[in-house]
């Protein structure tokens, strides 16, 4: 039961998540059209607004997740078993996939309609890299220094400012990656260019790992 409560968090969690990536940017496309600026801005609002709601939310029942590399590296650290990891992913990208289907819906599109955005070149892979890595690095630093409590904030405001630092607004996360393939909207991505940014976002976990046990040896009871 206590497993199933988690999924559900996760797939829910990550759902939303989506719902308001997607949602977000089909609405301030509609309302400001041609201004790429005011799109992303939107964008990145609604995403880091609702990333601090949805970990407040479900923080305390399954870890809010929402993201494979979280979980991979809690997995890592051995806070998380691997068949639970392996059930995390798996919930957490269908989440995903079903968030964008809503939001496509609640737009009057089509609820599946395959991105023809394509985002491939070496300077959008490297903000992959980064963004991953201080998505990670904000996690572990606020709870193996026993800030748990700032998290939601600290995710929220790294995703928000990192929507603008980033050349490639900040994905650094498998599953919203292949949820986001599902729609042709301005947060899409085509499905020839994701597998490099997941690979990327993979590449991005494994050094965070590396630098979260150098950075914090001894994790705050």
């Amino acid at each position: 039961l206590a497993l199933g409560r988690r999924l559900v968090a996760e797939g829910l969690g990550s759902a939303l998540l989506i719902v308001a990536v997607i949602g977000s940017g089909i609405m301030g496309t509609r309302l400001y059209g041609g201004q790429p600026g005011s799109v992303l801005l939107a964008n990145s609002i609604a995403t880091g607004g609702a990333l601090v709601g949805l970990i407040l939310m479900m923080g305390a029942v399954s870890g809010a997740h929402f993201n494979p590399a979280v979980s991979f590296v809690d997995a890592l650290f051995g806070d998380l078993s691997w068949s639970d990891f392996g059930l995390y992913t798996v919930v957490q990208t269908a989440g995903g996939c079903a968030g964008t289907i809503v939001a496509n819906v609640m737009f009057s599109l089509d609820a599946v309609n395959i991105s023809h955005h394509h985002r491939s070149s070496g300077e959008l892979w490297l903000s992959e890299v980064v963004a991953t890595i201080g998505l990670l690095l904000v996690i572990h630093g606020c709870v193996r220094t026993g800030r748990g409590s700032v998290v939601p904030f600290a995710v929220g405001v790294w995703i928000g400012g990192a929507y603008f630092f980033t050349s490639s607004t900040s994905f650094a996360n498998p599953a919203v990656t292949i949820a986001r393939m599902l729609s042709d909207s301005f947060a899409g991505i085509a499905p020839a260019s994701a597998p490099a940014f997941i690979g990327m976002q993979a590449v991005g976990t494994l050094v965070a790992f590396v630098l979260i046990r150098f950075l914090y040896p001894k994790a705050a009871s």
